[in-house]
């Protein structure tokens, strides 16, 4: 049960990656902009509701804003993931496990999260010990 409930993951995880691709290319934002238009035209000189055609125009420039949208998520999402990587890659002790993190899966990216929270708590515990006890760390150098 637990494969499956992996594999339907993995495939979901791949549908949203192609789809924000697909639904952030600038050929995708034209051939909606045309098809917003054509609809545009065709139902202005079809109706003449005033409430209607305002609507219409509404509607048709939320879906195009979709685009846009999803275009500047996507550019600044691949700004992030590449100064992080920069960042990342120029210090030598860094763990090259999150690097490219936008290819791992929901799951790969719950258990690297643990093992950095992980990793704070011992963090957080040595520092509580220098401060009660900041002689010790100067005794083992």
């Amino acid at each position: 049960m637990k494969n499956l409930y992996i594999n339907i993951e993995r495939y979901f995880e791949k549908l949203t990656f192609v789809a924000t691709k697909v639904l952030g290319n600038s050929i995708t934002f034209l051939f909606a902009l045309l098809l917003v238009m054509f609809w545009w035209t065709t139902t202005l000189f079809t109706t003449n509701n005033l409430h209607d055609n305002i609507g219409d125009f509404i509607f048709g420039t939320t879906f195009l804003c979709l685009f846009i949208i999803q275009k500047s998520s996507n550019r600044y999402s691949a700004l992030v993931h590449l100064k992080m990587n920069e960042l990342i890659s120029s210090h030598e002790t860094a763990n090259n496990a999150v690097m490219d993190d936008s290819a791992k899966t929901e799951h790969e990216i719950i258990k690297l999260s643990k093992e950095y929270l992980d990793q704070e708590e011992i963090v957080d515990e040595k520092i509580k010990e220098q401060l009660i006890n900041p002689d010790a760390d100067s005794s083992n150098k």
